[in-house]
């Protein structure tokens, strides 16, 4: 019988994950992760690691496995939190579910779990494990789950071929429904638990305080961009090399001699993020505001009416080299090589055709039309049909 542990944590996805491990005649062993101590920013006052590792203990229990809890509050805050803070202050958005599960799932916690002699990891994601082989060798592929509703394959698109070797997702060919229907047949606790909202095992996060314990408020202006500006209208230069082209359209427009109207405060532009709408507090515009650039040194919001406003597009973003990460590395990308492939810039949202060109300088992804709200410090991921390749951090 083949090990398996299975990070139990305290969900219905979790669950059945563990339940149709047994039925398939593993040996499973439930692990909870405790990730987080400091009460004082989550949302509610009930305390959600305590009410989750319980919910994954009773479920252990009815499925009759071994059930522990293993503390890894000190990692997560070392590689995802101070993470977290060092870029938000550079004035990027990080993605801490898509490092948490590189850094913590399947790195910390798989190394915890094969210590503990297991042969495999087993997670709740509603994504696919493929293995086809190739020069004799075996190689794995992250497909999306079934559910295109569900999929979080996009949350796992920094994984390697090594912690893929390990990986198991015992969901990824089922539906929500039908896994809420098999937790109810079992009468799990779980069966009719809502989805968790917020950072990966922390529960809800008011992200503005949370924030705040590190980086300073700090008083700034926010600034409105008319869509008329002539910056909008100028004409694309000619370039002699499609590398030139492609470092003109991943370009940020720079705002700062550009006629602006001051339409408020706010109390820090590391709190801000391209594309928010929500959280600015100005009233009286004609259209919703919308954040269209963020500048952490000037300390100033940038925002435009309405969602179409030409300060939230652009045709193309650039991945720094260290940053560029292949799932299948044997389709890795040298220098001068391009690859038409779908690609996307966050959770849900539709598949965008897209073309990789990758040089010595890093990667840039040209899309076939403008994309709204392409921030730094989230992934983007590079997709055929419906296998992920690779990802990159936006620069």
């Amino acid at each position: 019988m083949k090990r398996v542990v299975v990070g139990l944590s305290g969900g219905v996805d979790s669950s059945v994950a563990a339940y149709l491990l047994k039925e398939q005649g593993y040996e499973v062993i439930g692990l909870f992760m405790k990730n987080w101590h400091d009460d004082s920013v989550t949302i509610s006052n009930e305390c959600p690691w305590l009410e989750d590792s319980n919910d994954a203990l009773l479920v252990a229990e009815k499925l009759g496995i071994p059930f522990q809890t293993v503390d890894l509050s000190e990692q997560y805050k070392e590689r995802i939190v101070d993470y977290m803070f060092n870029e938000y202050e550079k004035g990027r958005t990080p993605n801490p579910d898509v490092l948490c599960n590189r850094e913590i799932k399947f790195d910390v916690f798989m190394k915890i779990a094969l210590s503990l002699g297991a042969d495999y990891v087993a997670t709740g994601h509603y994504c696919r494990k493929g293995t086809i082989e190739k020069e004799g060798k075996e190689i794995y592929q992250l497909l999306a789950g079934i559910d295109g509703n569900k999929d979080q394959s996009y949350f796992l698109c920094q994984l390697s071929q090594e912690q893929l070797s390990k990986a198991l997702f015992p969901i990824g060919e089922l539906t929500k429904p039908e896994v809420r229907e098999i937790a109810s047949k079992l009468d799990l606790i779980t069966a009719d638990k809502k989805d968790s909202q917020g950072l990966c095992f922390i529960g809800k996060v008011r992200l503005p305080e949370f924030l705040q314990q590190k980086l300073q408020p700090k008083e700034g202006n926010i600034v409105e961009i008319s869509s008329e500006e002539p910056v909008y209208l100028q004409e694309v230069p000619a370039f002699e090399t499609k590398q030139q082209e492609l470092a003109f359209l991943a370009a940020n427009i720079d705002y700062s001699d550009v006629k602006s109207k001051v339409l408020g405060k706010h109390q820090g532009a590391h709190y801000f993020t391209k594309g928010q709408r929500k959280g600015l507090n100005v009233g009286g515009t004609k259209e919703g505001l919308y954040v269209i650039e963020t500048d952490v040194e000037k300390n100033v919001i940038y925002t435009g009416q309405g969602s179409n406003h030409p300060g939230l597009f652009k045709k193309a973003l650039f991945v720094k080299p260290e940053e560029v990460h292949w799932v299948r590395e044997d389709l890795r990308l040298q220098p001068n090589e391009t690859l038409e492939v779908q690609a996307r810039i966050r959770y849900r949202q539709p598949l965008q055709k897209a073309t990789l060109y990758q040089y010595e300088n890093g990667l840039y992804v040209e899309f076939e039309e403008p994309q709204s709200a392409i921030t730094e410090g989230q992934f983007v991921s590079w997709h055929v049909n419906d296998e992920i390749l690779g990802s990159g951090v936006i620069s």
